[in-house]
């Protein structure tokens, strides 16, 4: 793993597709590029209180992050390998933030979607919103050559044992926020500092891992952001 500083400004936001009205709502996406973590959950939460007050449409943030250790609401489930001191060193933050879930990281080459969407409006429950997250990561997934499951109580995507896809949510007063990382060509040797989700054994893989192919991630955030169309608006 890149162990040097990697630059911690969150790229210039741009929309991947223009707003559009629909019979439910509008959608808006943005690519927040290279964006550090602690940022993006910042700007989740103000997003979220303005998505409460109905201040703005249903939006996703699109992000890859810099490597970042980020530790969920289930303290059972959070499970470090090594100390924090010694993920310092190796320029890894480690963030507790109040998701579903337990341990997860993330680095460049993993496309992380956030959205900040009113359930109400989508006329959708909190299973219904999870298992909509999944379908979208699946079918992408499939367009890049790798078919992956679902598990039975365990948020995510699988390719047989392998995890490829995580996903740990909030919702608030019907509003959501935190949502899915898919890895697509990140190093996963991240992974090797954790116990994913607090769970045992559990090998984590990529696209790139399972076909030997790399992706522009532009063209990924590209086709992700067409589904999130396509399924949420």
């Amino acid at each position: 793993m890149q162990t040097g500083q990697i630059a911690a400004k969150i790229s210039p936001v741009k929309k991947v597709q223009e707003t559009i009205e629909t019979d439910r709502n509008f959608l808006e996406i943005r690519d927040c590029g290279l964006g550090e973590y602690r940022q993006i959950l910042q700007l989740q939460h103000e997003l979220t209180e303005k998505r409460r007050r109905d201040e703005m449409p249903n939006t996703v943030l699109i992000v890859e992050h810099p490597p970042v250790i980020t530790l969920g609401a289930r303290q059972s489930f959070n499970k470090l390998l090594i100390s924090r001191e010694e993920l310092k060193k190796k320029h890894i933050d480690v963030v507790e933030i109040r998701r579903g879930g337990g341990t997860t990281a993330h680095n460049p080459g993993q496309v992380v979607l956030y959205p900040i969407m009113h359930l109400q409006n989508l006329r959708l429950g909190i299973s219904e919103y999870v298992r909509q997250l999944e379908a979208i990561g699946a079918e992408l997934l499939e367009g890049l050559g790798v078919d992956c499951t679902r598990r039975k109580g365990l948020p995510g995507l699988w390719v047989g044992d392998r995890k490829i896809a995580s996903v740990g949510v909030r919702v608030s007063k019907f509003v959501t926020h935190h949502g899915m990382a898919i890895n697509i060509q990140n190093d996963l040797r991240i992974f090797d500092f954790i116990k994913p989700c607090g769970l045992k054994n559990v090998e984590m893989t990529s696209v790139l891992k399972e076909t030997g192919k790399r992706h522009s991630m532009n063209h990924i955030k590209e086709e992700l952001s067409r589904l999130l169309m396509r399924y949420f608006s």
